[in-house]
């Protein structure tokens, strides 16, 4: 088995800053890509910011300029640096990562328990 387990979320004014943690742990084959997404109250939830084993990132257009995904190969981990957080960044955000088991023939998507972000205005 394959599990992902998030940290670093919490209570943050606006304006401060973040740093999410995501370790993959398990059975892995392979990691490909890596991810964010968020789910805010009431909404879908949406692509934060991907990176590809090679280090392609991809951001959403809310948080370019102000995030950076980055990964460490070697520690099956993904970071999330959270600056200039706004309280419309205010949601529950959640670590995925494609990832072909051991155990497994294809790879599949793997996800977080999720972590809660609260940026109070």
């Amino acid at each position: 088995q394959v599990q992902l387990a998030e940290s670093g979320g919490g209570l943050v004014q606006a304006g401060g800053s973040l740093r999410l943690s995501c370790t993959a742990s398990g059975s892995i084959g392979s990691l490909n890509i890596m991810a964010w997404f968020r789910q805010a109250p009431g909404k879908q939830r949406e692509l934060v910011a991907s990176i590809t084993s090679g280090g392609i990132t991809n951001y959403a257009n809310s948080v370019k300029g102000r995030f950076t995904i980055s990964r460490d190969n070697a520690r099956y981990t993904v970071y999330l640096e959270m600056n200039s957080l706004k309280p419309e960044d205010t949601a529950v955000y959640y670590c995925n990562a494609f990832i072909r088991s051991t155990l497994e023939y294809r790879a599949r998507d793997y996800w977080g328990q999720g972590t809660q972000v609260t940026v109070s205005s």
